[in-house]
Order: structure tokens, then C-alpha cells, then sequence
């Protein structure tokens, strides 16, 4: 059951994360083709006039990214058959017996690689020295002139504008000057914040699933069920067991398996009917919770109280009425009266007058809730192991095995989310790095020009980079909300059918992807402060000449 829940959690995550990564990183590329072309202007001026076709100008471009996207991808296709699968494999390795890994080489997923690769490497270039190489060659054999400026909307707002200083209304200006590179450095930080966000969601998300589900909402070490039919002497040893010394308490309920077709592949769903014979100390053993509310949910003659999961699956809220079948197969109709918290697993509660009006027959118990008085994983398979010698005893559900599968599915996926979350800041590094570079190479001129007014370095830095940092944060705040989209389809599509992730986002979510892109565009501007300190004004100013 572990192995295939964990398998389609593995499955689910490959339908969208390579697509979205494969964007984010086409960017870096294409930003990279722009750049080496950009820098190339004047060596494809003289190449034109000296005679060249353009196609063979192009050639030299189209072919290095050829070269380049084909080895990167090489490469990739080499780790991606043998580093990656290591790691997935290791992530379940302690926690499941599994056969020695066998590694097999995909050809078809291995074309598609090298074909988007191409796409994204080859393409640009040809596009791009294309319409460079639609200039003369004398426009080309001077730098590419800065974009012109233009009156930008911000301007048309008076209340704005005229409180804004000189160099903020200069950023204002030069941000849509820019267009193309404040769209890159937007979609550029957007994605590596959206796969951070999501990272890091998702482990806050599935991080205290046990903790909350078997210490604060479900607090019995197991279920002891009786067989049916039971004799007196098996029945007198079973409740002998049940008043020991290792048993701090216990509670008599009916307990029934339940089943309903529901689901992504409309399986069959297993649903864990309980019944307390006694309601009012029933919170001591599982407390009904409203998620949203946090409100206590009673056990009333409304209804059964159903888990969340559940309830999602069936597209039901409260009041409506579902139908399951019982364990011979008869159709049961129940109304819901509340939809409680839970993660694992579904449940279905409901008071002894409410069962007995629902199925038609006498309320009687069948099993008991039972607390340890040490609830340790090794002590509760020992009593359960006791349990189960009694000649009375149908079956014995411990929590212990429950929480194991739990911890199993939540460290895989944690293992899948620390790889993406890795991979997002190195793309965040490369993405910024990439971009201030280019942002920096275009417009070397102009800073030169600022210094030699008299603008201290520090300034000079801010001039330029104070737009980056506003587009990282525009960048940063899109980033959130796709993050969200992307969370929310690991929420509801990823999970198997009887796991629920916690959807409750937390501080941490928000403030984890703001520091690292954060850490990255400070550090990265100390960077670009040596650079332009260090710049030689009068080479700047003259390589028009």
C-alpha cells in the first residue's frame, strides 16, 4: 500500500514539475543567447561587411547553441538515468525492503530532452542574429544604442509622480524602458519564487501530519475488534485483557468496515465506520474537529460526522447525503452532520440512536478504543501481539503501523522537496546573476557617464540596481501566487485517495522564498558595486570611436 501510494505520489509530481522547470530554465537560456549574441554585434558587423551571407553569420550563433544545448542536455540525460533515480531510490531505501535498483535507458524521454533543448538553445539564436543581422553593417559595427525613452502611466498619476524623487522617477522610467528585460527578470524570479513557495509549503504542509493526526486529534493506541460469533469464555478472556494492568483505559464501540467508489480512478474506498456506546467520553479518545472553524464537532442525531478527505472526494458538504456500502453489501444512506479533521485514512461517526435508524438493527459493540498506559511503537505491538493470541480476538488496528506508512510517505516527499527546492535557488542564482550581468554589460555608457557627473559609487550601484530589486519584488509577489496553483495541484491531485496534506499554509512559506531570492539579489549587488567601482570610465566612454 506504501509502495503504490508513494509511487503515484512520484508519478503526479513528474506531470507538472519538468514542465514548469523546463520553462524557468529555457529562460536562462534564452537569455544567454541574447547576450552572447548582443555581445558579438560588432564581430557579425565586420563578418557582414566583409562579405558574409547572413546565414553563415547565423551558422556561427545557431551552432553554438547547438553545441552547447546538446552537451548541457547530455549531461543531463546522464544524471538524470543515474544521480536522480539514486536519490529517489535512497529517499525510500530505510523504510521500504525494495530489490536492488535497476537503472534502464529511455530513449524516447531522452529525444524529447534533446529536441526542447534544441528549441530553446537553437531557436532563440537564430531569431535573434536574424533580426540583428537585418541592420547594415555599419548600424552594427557600433554598440546596440540604448532603447529609447517614453512617458510611462505613472506619470499620468499626479499624487504618485510628483512625490517621487529624481532617481526613483529615473527607475520608474528606465523599468519600462527596458521591456523585455523586466518581463525576463519578473518571469525569471517568478519561477524560481513559485518553486520555493511551493517547496516549502509542502513540507510545512506534510510535516505534522502525525503529530496532529495521532496526538491531537486521535489519542487510542488501537482498535480491538471481537470475532463474531464470540463465545462466552473468548469474550470473558478478551474483556479480562482489556481491564489489565498494561491498559490505562478503553471504550466499547461498534466498528464496521464500510466501502464507497469515489476517487481519481473511482476505486473503492475503505471507510472505517465507528460507533461510542458512551458520546461523552468519546473525546478522549478522538477528538471531532472542525479544520477551518477549529469548532468541537458533537456526535448528534443529525447525522455521522465524516472525514474531510472523504468528504472532499464526494464532492459533500454538510447536510448533503452519501451512500456506502456495508460489509454484506447493502446500500446504507447517510446524512452528513459535520466534516471533521483528518489525514490519513477515512472515517465516519455517528451515535448508537442514529446507527440504529440507519442500518434498521440493535446497537451492540463489537470492539474497544484502547489506551496504553505506554504508548511506545514496541510496547504497543507487544500488547497487540497479546491481543491476538486470545482465541476472541477478530483483529487488532494499531496506530503505530498507521503512523509508520505516514512518516514513510511524508520523509519521501520531503527527500523530492529539498531537490526542488535546491534546484529553484541555483536556478534563482543563475537567473539573477544573468540578468544583472546583461543589465549591466547594455548600459555600461550610461553608468560610466553618471560617474563622471560626480555620482559616488554607491549611488551609481542604486541607479541600476534599485530596478532590480523592484522587479524582484514584483517578481517575488506573481511568484506567490503561482506557487499557490502549483501548491494547491500537489495538494489536491498529488495525494493518494485516503491522504489528505494539511492545506493551512504557514509564515514560513512566505518568509523562506523573500530570504533566499533576498540573500541572492543582496549579495548580488555587493557584486555589481565592485564591478562598477572597479569600471574604466574613459574605455566606456570612447568604444564608440
Amino acid at each position: 500500500m506504501v509502495y503504490t501510494t508513494i509511487s503515484q505520489v512520484v508519478d503526479d509530481l513528474a506531470k507538472v514539475f519538468p514542465i514548469f522547470l523546463y520553462f524557468v530554465a529555457a529562460l536562462v537560456t534564452f537569455t544567454t543567447m541574447n547576450r552572447f549574441i548582443d555581445e558579438e554585434r560588432i564581430n557579425s558587423g565586420t563578418l557582414k561587411a566583409l562579405g558574409y551571407d547572413d546565414h553563415v553569420i547565423i551558422n556561427k550563433f545557431t551552432f553554438y547553441g547547438f553545441i552547447s544545448g546538446t552537451l548541457g542536455t547530455i549531461i543531463g540525460i546522464y544524471l538524470g538515468h543515474t544521480l536522480l533515480p539514486q536519490i529517489v531510490y535512497h529517499a525510500y531505501y530505510n523504510d521500504l525492503t525494495l530489490p536492488p535498483i535497476e537503472q534502464h535507458f529511455y530513449w524516447g524521454i531522452s529525444i524529447i530532452a534533446i529536441i526542447l533543448s534544441w528549441i530553446s538553445s537553437v531557436l532563440p539564436a537564430y531569431l535573434t542574429a536574424k533580426g540583428e543581422l537585418n541592420e547594415k553593417p555599419a548600424a552594427l559595427l557600433l554598440p546596440k544604442p540604448p532603447a529609447a525613452g517614453s512617458k510611462i502611466m505613472l506619470e499620468k498619476i499626479p499624487f504618485i509622480w510628483n512625490h517621487l524623487n529624481f532617481t526613483h522617477k529615473v527607475t520608474a522610467r528606465n523599468v519600462f524602458r527596458y521591456k523585455k528585460r523586466m518581463l525576463m527578470t519578473i518571469f525569471g524570479v517568478c519561477g524560481a519564487a513559485a518553486l520555493l513557495f511551493t517547496g516549502f509549503s509542502v513540507k510545512n504542509s506534510i510535516g505534522n501530519m502525525n503529530k496532529r493526526q495521532f496526538g491531537d486529534l486521535i489519542h487510542y493506541d488501537m482498535i480491538v475488534a471481537k470475532k463474531d460469533p464470540i463465545t462466552h469464555s473468548q469474550n470473558v478472556a478478551v474483556n479480562k485483557k482489556l481491564h489489565s494492568n498494561a491498559i490505562k483505559s478503553e471504550a466499547p464501540i461498534h466498528y464496521e468496515s464500510m466501502s464507497k467508489t469515489a476517487g481519481k480512478n473511482n476505486d473503492s474506498q475503505d471507510i472505517k465506520l465507528i460507533v461510542p456506546s458512551n458520546t461523552k467520553n468519546f473525546k478522549n479518545y478522538v477528538h471531532l474537529n472542525n479544520r477551518k472553524t477549529h469548532k468541537n464537532i458533537p456526535l448528534s442525531n443529525n447525522g455521522a460526522v465524516v472525514s474531510e478527505r472523504l468528504a472532499n472526494l464526494l464532492h459533500a458538504k454538510v447536510g448533503d447525503k452519501i451512500s456506502m456500502n456495508d460489509g454484506n453489501g447493502h446500500k446504507r444512506t447517510i446524512k452528513i452532520s459535520g466534516i471533521t479533521e483528518m489525514y490519513m485514512g477515512h472515517f465516519a461517526f455517528m451515535n448508537p440512536t442514529k446507527y440504529q435508524k440507519v442500518f434498521n438493527k440493535t446497537f451492540s459493540t463489537n470492539a474497544s478504543m484502547v489506551i496504553l498506559k505506554n504508548g511506545s511503537s514496541k510496547n504497543t505491538e507487544n500488547e497487540a501481539y497479546k491481543f491476538m493470541k486470545l482465541g476472541g480476538t477478530a483483529g487488532v488496528v494499531q496506530n503505530t503501523t498507521i503512523t509508520q506508512e505516514i512518516n514513510t510517505v511524508v520523509e519521501s516527499l520531503n527527500m523530492i522537496m529539498i531537490v526542488l527546492i535546491i534546484v529553484a535557488g541555483l536556478l534563482a542564482i543563475v537567473i539573477q546573476y544573468n540578468l544583472t550581468n546583461i543589465n549591466v554589460s547594455e548600459r555600461i555608457r550610461e553608468l560610466s557617464t553618471i560617474k563622471v557627473l560626480g555620482f559616488y559609487d554607491n549611488e551609481v550601484t542604486m541607479y541600476i540596481y534599485r530596478e532590480t530589486i523592484l522587479l524582484t519584488c514584483i517578481g517575488l509577489i506573481v511568484g506567490y501566487g503561482v506557487g499557490d496553483l502549483l501548491y494547491r495541484y500537489i495538494l489536491y491531485v498529488v495525494p493518494p485517495d485516503n491522504v489528505m496534506f494539511n492545506p493551512a499554509l504557514s509564515a514560513s512559506s512566505f518568509l523562506w522564498p523573500f530570504g533566499v531570492i533576498g540573500i541572492i539579489t543582496l549579495v548580488l549587488g555587493f557584486v555589481v558595486n565592485n564591478k562598477l567601482k572597479n569600471i574604466d570610465m574613459l574605455e566606456a566612454l570612447k568604444s564608440v570611436d
